[in-house]
C-alpha cells in the first residue's frame, strides 16, 4: 500500500512502529502468552474476601480507552469475554531507573486498539469498580490502522457504528467495537448445537454429502454454475441436499441429517443471501404429522436453549414457540385471506384470480407458480406466530407423496414464523414411476422458460426403483431461524461475512474513523 494513499492517523502508527523496533521491542512477538484469566470471570467471580485468589491474573486483549492521569492511568482492555478497566502506575511497571515503558511506549506508542498483555492484581476501587492493578504489560501486537471512536456513558452507547457498508464488509471490526454483535454469533453457534443435540439423543445420523453436483436437484432454485477442468465437465454449487440424503434413506440409515451451506443464484434481501446454510434431516417410517410434532419439539427446546425461555422477542412483538403451532391448509389460507376459493382453479383461471388481485405474473409461470405467487403476495405476511401451512397443490410439490385422503394435493407442510418462510417438510414421494413424471413435467415448465424448474435426476431415479421406505424429510432455513432467536431484522446480521458488491476502492478511510491516540 503506497504511503500517500494512508491517512494521516495511518501514517502516524507506522511511525510509531519503527519506533518500537528502534527501541528493541518486537510489535508481533511469537512467544507464546500465558493467559489464565478473563474479564467478565474476575467482575463475575471477584470479592473482598477472596481476593487472594485474585492475586496472579494474566490478562491479555485490546486496548479500549485511556485516562491519562500524569503517573498514573485508567485504561479498559477487551479480551475474548468482554471489558475490564486497568491501573496503570508508572513506578509499578517500571521499578527501576528506567521509566521508558511507562513514558515512551505506554504514553506515546501504544494506541486504542493494540493489543496487549497484562498481568497483576484485582481489587476493587473507591468507587467500587472491579480493577486490575497492572504489574507487568507486553505489547502483542501493533494495530496499524484507528478503530472508529464509540462512546459509552452511564451504561449508554453513543455514536455506535450503524453503517451496514461498514458492518457487514469490516465484520472484523464491527465485532470489535460493537458487543452485541459477539453475542449474535454466540447464540448461533447455540442454536446450531441445540438442533444438534436434539437430533443426536434421538439416534439421527450426522452425514455429509457433495456441494459440486452433476445435476441441481432437491428445490426449485436457480444453481451456480463451475466446470471441472480435469473431467472437462460442467457443475454445479448445490441447490440443496436432499436427493442425496434420501438416497441415504434408501441405502439403509433410518434417520439422517446434514447442515450444508446451500447456493442460489438469485437475489439479496433482508431474508435472502446467495450462500446460507440449511438443516436437512430424513426420517424412515414417518410422515409430515410425524414431522410436524417433531419440529414443534425441536424449535421450542431451541428456544429454552438459546433465550431461556419460549417467549421471543422479535421487533416489537412477541412470539411464543411453545407448542402446538397453529395449522391451516394452504387453499384455505388463501381464501382467509382474499375471499377466494381457488381450490377447483386451472391455469387461466388463476390468471385471472391474479390480475384480479393486482398480482403481476409472466407466461413462464405455470399453476404451481401461480399458486405459489398469490399465497406469498396476499398471505405469507399474515402469519406472525408459528403456523403449519399444509396441503399443497401437487403442481407445487414435485418432489411430495401424493395426499392419502385428497386428490390433487400433497402431503407438505411449510412452516410460516414472522410473516417469512422458515421450514418446509414432506412426506417424501417414494414411488419412483410417479416421480419420474413429475420430472417430467418439471421438464416441461424449464422448456417454457421457468429458470428454477428441477433437472431430470436420472440417478436418483434409479436409486428410487430400489426402493426407499416412507419417509418423512424437512429443510429448515438455519439463518432465518437465527435471526428470530437473536432478534436481527436482517440475514446479513446473522451472517458473519454475507455477500457484498465489490468494493470500490480498497484504500478509502472509513467516514467513522477518528484519531484515537492514547
Amino acid at each position: 500500500m503506497s504511503l500517500s494513499n494512508l491517512s494521516e492517523q495511518e501514517q502516524l502508527r507506522r511511525e510509531k512502529l519503527a519506533e518500537l523496533i528502534m527501541m528493541g521491542i518486537e510489535p508481533y512477538p511469537a512467544a507464546l502468552y500465558p493467559v489464565n484469566s478473563f474479564s467478565v470471570d474476575i467482575k463475575d467471580n471477584f470479592s473482598d474476601e477472596n481476593a487472594g485468589a485474585f492475586a496472579n491474573c494474566c490478562v491479555a486483549g485490546r486496548i479500549m480507552s485511556v485516562r491519562d492521569m500524569g503517573k498514573a492511568n485508567f485504561a479498559v482492555l477487551q479480551d475474548t469475554k468482554g471489558r475490564i478497566q486497568l491501573y496503570i502506575k508508572r513506578e509499578e511497571i517500571c521499578p527501576g531507573e528506567d521509566k521508558s515503558l511507562y513514558d515512551v511506549v505506554w504514553k506515546k506508542l501504544l494506541d486504542i486498539g493494540d493489543i496487549i498483555g497484562v498481568k497483576g492484581y484485582a481489587f476493587r476501587t473507591k468507587t467500587g469498580e472491579i480493577t486490575l492493578h497492572v504489574k507487568e504489560l507486553t505489547l502483542l501486537s501493533k494495530a496499524l490502522r484507528p478503530l472508529p471512536i464509540v462512546k459509552e456513558a452511564e451504561g449508554q452507547t453513543f455514536d455506535a457504528v450503524t453503517d451496514p457498508e461498514f458492518k457487514y464488509r469490516q465484520r472484523y471490526a464491527d465485532l470489535i467495537i460493537n458487543p452485541t454483535v459477539r453475542e449474535t454469533f454466540t447464540k448461533r453457534t447455540k442454536l446450531i448445537n441445540s438442533i444438534r443435540a436434539f437430533l443426536n439423543e434421538r439416534g439421527a445420523l450426522e452425514v455429509d454429502t457433495p456441494v459440486l453436483q452433476s445435476i441441481p436437484g432437491g428445490a426449485a432454485a436457480r444453481p451456480f454454475i463451475t466446470h471441472h477442468n480435469a473431467l472437462d465437465i460442467p457443475l454445479y454449487l448445490r441447490i440443496a441436499n436432499e436427493l442425496y440424503l434420501k438416497r441415504l434413506i434408501v441405502g439403509g440409515f433410518d434417520w439422517v441429517y446434514e447442515f450444508s451451506r446451500n447456493f442460489r443464484n438469485e437475489g439479496m434481501d433482508r431474508t435472502h443471501n446467495p450462500e446460507f446454510t440449511i438443516l436437512e434431516f430424513y426420517t424412515a417410517y414417518k410422515d409430515y404429522f410425524w414431522m410436524m410434532e417433531t419440529t414443534e419439539q425441536l424449535l421450542e427446546r431451541a428456544a429454552l436453549d438459546v433465550c431461556g425461555h419460549t417467549e421471543v422477542p422479535v421487533g416489537e412483538r412477541t412470539i411464543s414457540f411453545k407448542a402446538p403451532f397453529k395449522r391451516i391448509t394452504i387453499f384455505d389460507a388463501i381464501q382467509e385471506h382474499t375471499g377466494i376459493d381457488i381450490s377447483k382453479m386451472n391455469e387461466e383461471q388463476l390468471r385471472s384470480v391474479c390480475k384480479q388481485l393486482h398480482i403481476g405474473v409472466d407466461p413462464t409461470m405455470g399453476k404451481a407458480k401461480l399458486i405459489d405467487t398469490i399465497f406469498g403476495e396476499k398471505c405469507e405476511k399474515q402469519y406472525i406466530q408459528p403456523t403449519f401451512i399444509t396441503d399443497y397443490p401437487v403442481e407445487m410439490s414435485p418432489l411430495t407423496k401424493k395426499h392419502r385422503t385428497q386428490q390433487g394435493l400433497v402431503e407438505r407442510f411449510e412452516l410460516m414464523i414472522n410473516g417469512k418462510e422458515v421450514a418446509n417438510a414432506y412426506s417424501e414421494l417414494n414411488d419412483p414411476v410417479d416421480q419420474r413424471e413429475r420430472f417430467e413435467e418439471q421438464a416441461q415448465l424449464a422448456a417454457r422458460g421457468d429458470d428454477e424448474a428441477m433437472f431430470i435426476d436420472q440417478d436418483f431415479l434409479r436409486a428410487l426403483e430400489y426402493g426407499m421406505p416412507p419417509t418423512a424429510g424437512i429443510g429448515f432455513g438455519v439463518d432465518r431461524l437465527c435471526m428470530l432467536l437473536t432478534n436481527s431484522p436482517s440475514i446479513q446480521d446473522v451472517l458473519l461475512f454475507p455477500q457484498m458488491r465489490p468494493e470500490k476502492t480498497q484504500t478509502d478511510q472509513h467516514p467513522d474513523q477518528q484519531t484515537a491516540d492514547l
